[in-house]
């Protein structure tokens, strides 16, 4: 990179600790410094974006689409959930949001018991914690290779500042921060896809194969992990336990000021969602169509272990390749604002459940004190994640590459144990604890037993088992209440209504781009 570059990048990461340390000034206790203290909902709706479409989904998405075998526009079909997830989390989350909780796993001990809050937030807190670790990991060694100055630098720059201006700022400064973050990413996208169409336009009808979104399989023969229905059906699952029951995004849903504030975050989260992660695949098209008219772009990429392209970097290298000094610099920020907007918001929620859930306030750690212990565990958080990156590399690259998939033995579960607080809060610590583990433990049987069935349908059998397991237990009045209580709970008409058309307006543009292209 040219030293125009580096004064980019270095004025920005500057910016974002400037930022952090004025928007920290009037906070003093810890529900502002993790809720924020009255954001608007433009800004929360934004910084839960900002979150999920991340510098993996930035590298992962195009290589994906434009490189990868089998790979193409079929990334869109996970879309098609979002908007159906939010609207079942409109039908289900109020309750929880009336709660007042910092922590959204209180929730659950205020309507089933502590074993069922401990039980939830200490899954939280393993998860979300190794997987902030092996983000670092991942997006510090892209910074190195991009930049060429090393791991240690690398993740010193990246988390240096992410975890100050995080400390400093909490919540507040996490979201404004993940705003102009998402700016800047978007931009950053934008002027590619600008710089591509020629090559894109000349080169339709070569990648005519990838640019089919959708795949009519159903996940069960083993053809395929990514077919239309487990990712419409497990999918939905996965987002409302994603959206819905992870801190890590439920308390930006938490911080919205009131119930029109949140229904406003979830149907700009349901209809914003598609056209964002639309420009990440038509951008992996213009890249293979940039890749077809430079036969030796794919040549100079960084190596992987197994001496093949590393496809996850095709967009900076186009970007430091073609790019003028200062615009390039300006494109490699979107790469640290992607990565910053996922690592900020871990920290904080990781540090939200530790305090709220297994440390809870006495009377003597109120006001000043509180908000202090807040900073020091956020900072606590920031250092585990530093030094379980330099692990990462000596875990088995298997370990890495099943993530997502271990994250799936639970998001259902722990969605089930959420909709048994909601719908059946008479239900015992253990009845419902041993339900979320009975849902585990099927999930562990389908994995070991039957490895054919598309690992996505995780998500909703093991909300299914767990909800079946609790309801034996119950008598039939409760089940009478619970279906009372999700009929009463029926969202604003014009949330249903923009949240159920985004998803039909998404399917008719899948199936039109299915046929016509």
């Amino acid at each position: 990179m040219a030293n125009l570059d580096w004064w980019v990048i270095g004025i920005y990461l500057f910016a974002m600790l400037a930022l952090a340390v004025w928007l920290g000034r009037g906070q003093s206790t810890e529900r502002e410094y993790y809720l924020g203290g009255g954001l608007p909902a433009g800004a929360l709706a934004t910084s839960i974006l900002a979150t999920q479409c991340s510098t993996n989904s930035l590298l992962g998405a195009p290589a994906f689409v434009g490189f990868a075998a089998g790979g193409g526009l079929l990334w869109l079909q996970y879309e098609l959930a979002v908007p159906l997830a939010m609207l079942g989390l409109a039908f289900l989350f109020p309750l929880v949001h009336r709660s007042d909780v910092i922590s959204i796993y209180a929730f659950l001990e205020q309507r089933i018991g502590p074993g069922a809050r401990l039980t939830a937030s200490a899954s939280f807190l393993f998860f979300r914690g190794v997987a902030t670790g092996v983000t670092v990991y991942g997006v510090a060694s892209v910074v190195a290779l991009i930049t060429g100055i090393g791991y240690l630098p690398a993740v010193a720059l990246l988390m240096g500042v992410t975890v100050t201006y995080d400390v400093m700022g909490g919540m507040r400064a996490v979201v404004i921060s993940d705003v102009i973050q998402m700016l800047l990413l978007v931009g950053a996208v934008i002027v590619s896809l600008v710089w591509l169409t020629p090559d894109l336009w000349s080169n339709m009808d070569v990648l005519a194969q990838r640019s089919r979104p959708l795949m009519n399989d159903w996940g069960i023969s083993g053809a395929s992990n990514f077919g239309f229905w487990p990712m419409l059906f497990g999918g939905l699952f996965l987002y409302m336990a994603y959206y819905g029951s992870d801190q890590s995004q439920a308390q930006r849903l938490l911080a919205a000021r009131n119930a029109e504030d949140l229904n406003t975050i979830l149907v700009l989260n349901g209809l914003l969602r598609f056209p964002l992660v639309l420009l990440y695949c038509v951008l992996g098209l213009g890249l293979a169509a940039y890749a077809l008219e430079q036969p030796g772009f794919l040549n100079d990429l960084p190596v992987t272990a197994a001496g093949t392209p590393n496809l996850n970097l095709v967009f900076p290298a186009f970007v430091l390749r073609e790019f003028a000094p200062g615009l390039a610099g300006l494109a490699i920020v979107g790469l640290f604002a992607a990565a910053m907007s996922s690592i900020d918001s871990a920290l904080n929620s990781l540090s939200a459940s530790t305090l709220e859930d297994f440390f809870p306030a006495t009377a003597n750690s109120l006001g000043r004190t509180r908000f202090v212990q807040s900073k020091i565990v956020t900072l606590c958080w920031g250092v585990f994640a530093v030094a379980f990156s330099f692990g990462i590399e000596h875990i088995a690259s298997t370990l890495l590459e099943s993530i997502n998939k271990v994250g799936s033995l639970i998001n259902g579960p722990l969605l089930g144990l959420f909709v048994i607080a909601i719908v059946l809060p008479g239900t015992t610590s253990r009845v419902a604890v041993g339900a979320f583990i009975g849902g585990i433990l099927l999930n562990i049987a389908l994995w070991q037993l039957a490895p054919q069935v598309s690992w996505l349908w995780w998500n909703l059998a093991g909300c299914v088992a767990t909800l079946v397991i609790a309801a034996l237990n119950s008598g039939y009045a409760a089940l009478s209440a619970a279906v009372q209580a999700l009929s009463d709970a029926r969202p604003p008409t014009r949330t249903f209504a923009a949240l159920l058309g985004g998803f039909c307006t998404m399917l008719i543009v899948l199936l039109l781009t299915q046929r016509y292209i």
